[in-house]
Formats: C-alpha cells, sequence, structure tokens
C-alpha cells in the first residue's frame, strides 16, 4: 500500500545480479523534480541526521506539507511499517518531501529494509519515539504517536493497523521466497512475528 519507485533485480553480463530502483527526483534524463529530505528542512546533516525524533517529523509535516492531515497518515503508515520489518535506519536522510503538480508530499519510500537481522546490537527504531528506541508497545504507536502526536482519528489507525494484519502472510512467503540463507529468513520472520504480537495484528 505504499507509494514505491520501479525496482527489481536483474542479470548482468556475468550473470550476477544487479538491484535497480528509478529516481523519483529526476524526469527524463535532466529535468530535476525538487526534493528536500527531513535533514536538509531541519538544519541537520549526514553526522547528524539520527540526532532528532519521530515527534519532531510532525512539525515539519505541517509547516512544509500542501495537505498535512494527509502526510501525517502516510508517516503514520511508513513508521509501522519499518517497525515491523525490522528497519532501524530511518533516519532523517530517509524522509523527504517532493513537491509533484505544486502539491508538497512526502516522497515514495525509499531504504525500507530490514537492518535488525544483520545488526550485533539491535534496537527497535533509528529515531527516538517518545524518548525510546527499543521496547516500544502498541500504545506507544497507537496513543501516543498516532493519536496525540500526529492527531489521527481513531478509524484511520485502524485502518492502517488491520491493512498490515490482513497482508502479513504474505511477507512470510516473500521472505521464504528471498535469496537470505534459511538462517537470516529465520531471523527475519521471527522480528516480523515478535513485533506483529506486541501490535497486536496477529490473527487469533
Amino acid at each position: 500500500g505504499l507509494n514505491v519507485p520501479l525496482h527489481g533485480l536483474i542479470y548482468a553480463k556475468d550473470q550476477s545480479l544487479v538491484y535497480f530502483i528509478q529516481r523519483f527526483d529526476r524526469q527524463g534524463r535532466s529535468k530535476k523534480i525538487h526534493t528536500e529530505d527531513f535533514a536538509q528542512l531541519s538544519g541537520a546533516n549526514r553526522e547528524t541526521k539520527y540526532n532528532s525524533s519521530m515527534e519532531k517529523l510532525v512539525p515539519l509535516i505541517e509547516t512544509f506539507c500542501t495537505f498535512p492531515i494527509v502526510e501525517k497518515a502516510e508517516l503514520f503508515r511508513k513508521t509501522i511499517f519499518n517497525y515491523l520489518v525490522g528497519n532501524e535506519d530511518m533516519h532523517l536522510k530517509n524522509f523527504s518531501i517532493i513537491t509533484l503538480d505544486g502539491i508538497n508530499r512526502l516522497a515514495p519510500v525509499y531504504d525500507f529494509v530490514n537492518s535488525t537481522i544483520a545488526l550485533k546490537n539491535p534496537e527497535e527504531i533509528a529515531l527516538s519515539l517518545n524518548g525510546k528506541k527499543r521496547g516500544l508497545t502498541r500504545k506507544t504507536f497507537v496513543t501516543y504517536f498516532g493519536q496525540e502526536r500526529l492527531g489521527l482519528e481513531p478509524k484511520i489507525i485502524e485502518e492502517t493497523l488491520e491493512h498490515y494484519a490482513r497482508i502479513l502472510h504474505l511477507w512470510f512467503e516473500w521472505i521464504d521466497r528471498s535469496f537470505l540463507s534459511s538462517l537470516y529468513k529465520e531471523k527475519y520472520q521471527q522480528v516480523v512475528q515478535s513485533r506483529a504480537a506486541t501490535l497486536d495484528i496477529l490473527d487469533p
């Protein structure tokens, strides 16, 4: 349900696999589409891209997006997705605002990958939420972030969680079909299973 640029794997002449992704900030070969990441918008840089919080993203959306409530709902969807898949590298430079047809909105997703299974000392999130990067709960995401900080209606929050609950089985299927080793497939599925349980979106 997220806006993802065209991407995939193709075989090179030597039969090795090459990952590709279409740039969303370009049109044709030369035209640039105005895009700024949240580090630029907040005055941070590559060295300080982790020195922020999820709460600090909210006023950036309110200030720079044309329809803030729409983009805050989108931020919530992206936050839940990254938590579920174990992406602990969503720093300020991995969120951007793009201008299309005169409308400022969140850019298509990029760098939305699992990092937890490759880390020796994993946390749960790159930018702190309610002062924490681990030990997050359903209440942290739903009540604190979704309702209090983003100001989303309970219906929007529940629809997001229900959507992920319906498609979780597909995630496990795609992990099984991936090029990961058996060990990392198992680790990945355990991350999704554990975090879905924390959010209480597993099938009964």
